[in-house]
């Protein structure tokens, strides 16, 4: 499925160059069990703790760009778009906490004490942070802007894929609120924001640009990944 929410000859390279990396998402377990239903409850109550944490990071790296730019109308984007982050954590641990299963599956979590970021979440969002925090506006923008782009994306593929979901599909609601057109427009502003930024960045700074935008893509698809694994700190897993 094509998803395009270019708006310009930078940011259809961009994606073109990021396709095989989405296209790694789009064939993850994780979405297809979510899609038709049979994804365990308990990862699906991983991923949407880790997402919670990840949101809370996503929102600083947005308000570090927030105080950046010069223009008011992106400095407004960010800003809200740095507290819509923070909304949508607090909405989706309700949700996890009314559903019976999913409230079940969380507490089993918490008895192993599973709660805290994992080590893709914290990377990522260590990431996102430094970031939008050190470097250029125009690299900051490129690294938050996967988020945008992937989820948006995705949100259209779980759509397609769920079809006409059952009323006791224990993901639909959330599924059916992932393809969101207010979610939508915010990616298309997002990505507005973007193609100005790279046909304006020197050629130095550009390839800084792409690599961050890559590099955030790459982490989008070991976050999916890792939550679905139930990644942890356990260094037995080097073990030879």
């Amino acid at each position: 499925m094509t998803t395009n929410f270019a708006v310009g000859p930078n940011t259809t390279e961009l994606w073109e160059h990021v396709r095989p990396l989405v296209e790694e998402i789009e064939a993850l377990p994780f979405l297809t069990q979510l899609a038709d239903g049979s994804l365990d409850p308990v990862a699906f109550a991983n991923y949407i703790n880790q997402d919670s944490i990840y949101l809370s990071g996503y929102a600083k790296a947005m308000s570090f760009l927030a105080g950046k730019t010069t223009d008011r109308d992106e400095s407004r984007f960010w800003s809200t778009s740095a507290a819509e982050a923070i909304t949508v954590e607090e909405d989706m641990h309700a949700q996890l906490l009314s559903d019976a299963r999913l409230g079940q599956a969380l507490t089993d979590l918490e008895a192993n004490d599973r709660l805290g970021a994992s080590p893709t979440t914290l990377g990522y969002v260590s990431f996102l942070v430094a970031t939008s925090a050190t470097r250029s506006y125009g690299e900051g923008v490129a690294g938050v802007l996967p988020c945008f782009w992937v989820y948006a994306h995705m949100g259209k593929v779980l759509i397609e894929r769920a079809g006409a979901m059952s009323e006791d599909h224990p993901y639909r609601t959330w599924v059916q609120t992932y393809d969101s057109p207010e979610f939508d427009e915010s990616t298309r502003k997002a990505v507005t924001i973007l193609e100005r930024e790279l046909e304006r960045a020197p050629e130095d700074e550009l390839t800084r640009m792409r690599a961050a935008f890559e590099r955030a893509c790459v982490y989008e698809l070991h976050f999916w990944a890792s939550a679905h694994a139930m990644q942890t700190w356990d260094a037995a897993v080097f073990a030879v």
